[in-house]
């Protein structure tokens, strides 16, 4: 079985903007994903904790460096584990389109559309064994 597009893979969205969450959450959740949503940090932990998710995406209104450091403190909090894939959305920093690994399985981009996000996605988490 082909693991992206299994729904009993949980892709946690941690976004501030309401309109953008919703509208990744629905992109995802076509695409067969289980989602768990998020608005800031605090709730991001709690929800991480709750859903143990396979892959945690992150987009909040700070520079691209302040949401990494958020992002890796979620993932540690929350106690998830380092393998927990993450992706880090940003608008400044890198070229629009491209993606970048900074190690300790953070990979920040900046998708020109949601096909390379999903594609991003499911590179990411075919990578990730899943537990029987």
């Amino acid at each position: 079985m082909n693991k992206a597009n299994d729904s009993s893979l949980i892709i946690l969205v941690v976004e501030d903007v309401h309109e953008t969450r919703d509208g990744i959450e629905r992109l995802l959740q076509a695409d067969g994903y289980s989602v768990a949503v998020a608005r800031d940090e605090r709730d991001a932990i709690e929800s991480a904790r709750l859903n143990r998710p396979d892959l945690m995406l992150v987009s909040l209104a700070r520079l691209p460096r302040e949401v990494i450091v958020a992002a890796r403190r979620i993932r540690q909090l929350a106690e998830v584990g380092e393998e927990l894939p993450i992706v880090v959305f940003c608008i400044g920093e890198i070229a629009q389109g491209d993606e970048v690994a900074i190690g300790q399985n953070v990979h920040i981009t900046r998708p020109d559309n949601f096909n390379q996000l999903r594609s991003l996605i499911t590179r990411l988490l075919l990578r990730i064994p899943k537990a029987a």
